[in-house]
């Protein structure tokens, strides 16, 4: 496939170039939308978000070698997230966890992670999936106690007013006034 050297100037109303963005690349002669070119990617190559929250020991210890590679934002993804996320031997997903507001689904795509929930484990393996109505209480983790790594995406969206509750530890998430969130005790004093 030969790519074009230099992007060709629309001859279109208006309207049209500013839905497809005036300068757009040219392939076989037919003038592309210039958000063609990214209007897919290597999952791979999103880059790895660090970590939003800051959780205390042990939980930071078995989270922090987990890679999440968020893929919608990428193209601007703003109703649901979706992460490609690597979770090494000996790592957990998150604290154990339940959503208000917000649903949640992971697909196992390698590996052989442990999912926990509140009505116990269950093994999973590569082409299984699970989900978590928000407001169920159905708390979850996946645990990768294997020694390969497990790689799945996670997809949730992103109803506002979601209150995370986390049933095994004396954790809670609040909103600081400067619009930040962290990680508190329970009766709400830091760690």
């Amino acid at each position: 496939m030969r790519r074009p050297k230099r992007a060709q100037q629309c001859r279109h109303s208006k309207r049209f170039e500013r839905e497809w963005k005036c300068v757009r690349p040219m392939y076989l002669g037919v003038a592309m939308p210039v958000d063609f070119l990214t209007a897919a990617i290597e999952a791979v190559s999103a880059p790895a978000r660090a970590p939003v929250l800051t959780f205390p020991e042990p939980l930071a210890s078995l989270m922090k070698d987990r890679i999440r590679h968020p893929l919608g934002t990428h193209f601007g993804i703003t109703n649901f997230g979706v992460n490609l996320t690597y979770l090494p031997p000996g790592s957990v997903s998150a604290p154990r966890h339940s959503h208000s507001h917000q649903d949640e689904f992971v697909y196992i795509l390698e590996g052989t992670p442990i999912l926990v929930t509140s009505a116990g484990e269950m093994p999973l393996r590569p082409g299984m999936c699970a989900g978590f109505k928000a407001g169920s209480g159905n708390a979850h983790q996946l645990r990768n106690r294997s020694d390969t790594m497990a790689v799945y995406l996670e997809m949730g969206d992103r109803t506002a007013g979601d209150v995370v509750t986390y049933p095994d530890d004396d954790i809670k998430i609040d909103k600081m006034p400067d619009g930040r969130l962290q990680v508190v005790r329970k009766d709400g004093s830091p760690y």
